[in-house]
């Protein structure tokens, strides 16, 4: 499935992206939050991550997108939806990892906007979910403009309702949920098409 934004393709990632997702996570920025600025290891990405998210694609329409510049084509990043384990079968996990380059211009926003729709129109889930270190204030910004809710903090050994604590934001300390579920989105949102337009940008060389 390839999604069309108004600035970007994103299409399925394959084996082919190898080299631009080593080179993204060798970004110490970019893997601050993730990893502590450990870059993920290649043998990693290319025996684990693209092929789970080829599997992913096969089985559940779910898996990982590569975000490509509309105009220039040059990879930006990825997102994913993903089913995590011993969860519901109706609710989809996002996450996204952008090149520094990306940041700051929306781009981030607009992508996981096309996702949740997708999520909600396409594959029909009922929940969207996102999380991250309460620290990567940049991340938790991107939740809150594609309408996701503050749904639970994680501060040491137990997930706590949003409005638990005052100064848990402010320390930086645990993880943070948010949520976005199809009842909210479908009142609040207007339709997102998903829907390829070929005369835009041109998506020869781009695969479904």
């Amino acid at each position: 499935m390839i999604i069309e934004t108004a600035r970007m393709w994103l299409r399925p990632v394959t084996v082919a992206d190898v080299e631009d997702l080593v080179r993204l996570d060798s970004d110490p920025e970019v893997m601050r939050y993730v990893s502590g600025g450990v870059p993920t290891p290649r043998e990693v990405i290319e025996n684990w991550v693209v092929p789970r998210a080829e599997a992913e694609r096969r089985s559940h329409s779910t898996g990982m997108w590569a975000a490509i510049g509309g105009y220039d084509r040059a990879f930006l990043g990825w997102l994913s939806l993903r089913a995590p384990r011993h969860s519901r079968s109706s609710e989809l996990e996002l996450t996204y990892r952008l090149h520094r380059s990306a940041w700051g211009r929306g781009l981030a926003t607009e992508a996981a906007s096309a996702l949740i729709a997708t999520a909600f129109q396409q594959i029909r889930a009922d929940r969207v979910f996102a999380s991250t270190t309460a620290a990567n204030v940049g991340s938790r910004r991107v939740m809150e403009k594609v309408g996701m809710r503050l749904s639970a903090i994680h501060l040491s050994d137990a997930w706590v309702t949003g409005d638990a604590s005052d100064d848990w934001s402010s320390r930086g300390h645990g993880e943070v949920e948010y949520e976005v579920l199809r009842t909210h989105w479908e009142t609040t949102t207007m339709t997102w098409s998903t829907a390829v337009s070929p005369d835009r940008f041109g998506h020869s060389g781009l695969t479904a």
